[in-house]
């Protein structure tokens, strides 16, 4: 048989649908439109054939993503998928390290997925960075122990006439945390603002502070006949809250809690550091379970490392395990950080830290601690070593992304 690795042609993006109508059993559709073909460009796409047939399928979207300050090009990879009777051929190996090549090549440092299944990804040093946190409660429950009231107010908003405020606030939101997209048109429509039938229309409420000014926003969804409940049947799904400070938090949560026909209200992509469990007086009745979020790798160690707004300065020397997909890595990079910049080169002195690419990857999102890492045996250094790699990878909050893709 004959193997071929190249992008899909534009005349081939049909296949490219069907095989991800088929391989995710419909869950983006089915046929030739499925979204795993109209979502993707050709370009964006490495696939594998067989003997002339698309055997194997792979994408990489071109995201910018947030770095503690800075945005830095990630790729966003997408629609993996292999036919079953092309599958333990070693074929989703040879997209994956095909991908990284072009990725290094187009200066895309980082990329990220959201994994089918872990195994999988972790062969590839992978690591799960950001957490999901499911909540559920009855708007009963939603009381703050300091019975402290915002004094922001909430207005109920058309999304079309306000888009302009919420992406704006969602863009002031973002910008020192980690991990977190910038969102395009399509981006936005696909995901927070995608309008779902069976859960109605997508609801949006803007909070304000004493002066006016725009300061959080909640975009949700609401619908009756969803709660078994005599007088309080409806659902309200909260897709994002996005807060500039803690009275706003406060004043969303009290216009959620308003809604007195809602007998459950559920969340399921809340980062993982939301501060809602300290507010509440009785916290175990969010029934917060956490779910995995992104899996993230470096592809560019010495890109990534410079591309990274940073906290603290210092200067720190990192070696890198060797990695045969991507042994422009290997060896060891000295990290200078001045004024949160920092300058990355490659180096032949001793690593003051040493490590996997994986391990590099939840160290550098700030989602693990050099001296949690380090206990785990994941890291290698002595204290003062381990304790600045601790400060000099600190992020302002926990890393997080709510959009799919």
């Amino acid at each position: 048989m004959a193997t071929e690795i190249r992008p899909a042609h534009e005349d081939e993006m049909g296949d490219f649908g069907r095989m991800g109508g088929y391989v995710y059993g419909g869950s983006f559709g089915d046929g030739p439109d499925s979204l795993n073909a109209t979502a993707n460009r050709a370009e964006w796409t490495v696939c594998a054939f067989v003997d002339g047939r698309m055997a194997a399928m792979f994408a990489t979207i071109p995201f910018t993503m947030r770095a503690v300050g800075n945005g830095i090009p990630m790729g966003g990879i997408t629609s993996v998928g292999t036919l079953p009777e092309f599958r333990r051929q070693g074929l989703s190996r040879k997209l994956m390290t095909q991908a990284l090549f072009d990725m290094h090549e187009n200066g895309q440092s980082v990329t990220s997925l959201w994994a089918s299944q872990a195994a999988i990804y972790q062969r590839y040093q992978f690591a799960m960075t950001t957490v999901l946190r499911d909540y559920t409660i009855d708007t009963v429950d939603i009381r703050f122990h300091d019975g402290v009231e915002a004094e922001s107010q909430v207005r109920q908003v058309t999304p079309g006439e306000h888009f302009d405020t919420i992406k704006g606030l969602y863009i002031k939101f973002i910008a020192d945390r980690m991990c977190y997209l910038h969102r395009s048109g399509v981006l936005w429509r696909n995901n927070m603002l995608e309008e779902i039938a069976e859960d109605g229309p997508t609801q949006v409420a803007i909070s304000y502070d004493t002066d006016g000014t725009p300061v959080g926003y909640a975009i949700y969804t609401l619908r009756s006949g969803k709660v078994n409940h005599n007088s309080r049947s409806q659902e309200l799904k909260i897709r994002e809250i996005i807060w500039l400070n803690i009275d706003a938090y406060r004043s969303l949560w009290q216009f959620i809690a308003a809604h007195d026909l809602v007998g459950r209200i559920s969340w399921r992509n809340a980062p993982v550091d939301d501060p809602i469990a300290e507010l509440l007086a009785e916290p175990r009745l969010l029934h917060a379970q956490d779910r995995e979020g992104l899996w993230f790798r470096i592809v560019d160690v010495v890109g990534a490392l410079a591309s990274r707004g940073y906290m603290s300065d210092g200067e720190i020397k990192i070696g890198i395990d060797d990695d045969r997909l991507t042994p422009w890595n290997n060896g060891v990079v000295k990290l200078n950080i001045s004024a949160g910049a920092g300058i990355a080169e490659k180096t032949d002195a001793t690593a003051d830290i040493e490590l996997s690419l994986k391990t590099l990857a939840s160290l550098y999102t700030g989602f693990r601690s050099a001296r949690d890492l380090a206990n785990w045996g994941l890291l290698r250094g002595d204290e003062k070593s381990v304790g600045l790699a601790d400060l000099i990878f600190k992020t302002p909050a926990s890393p997080h992304c709510p959009d799919h893709f």
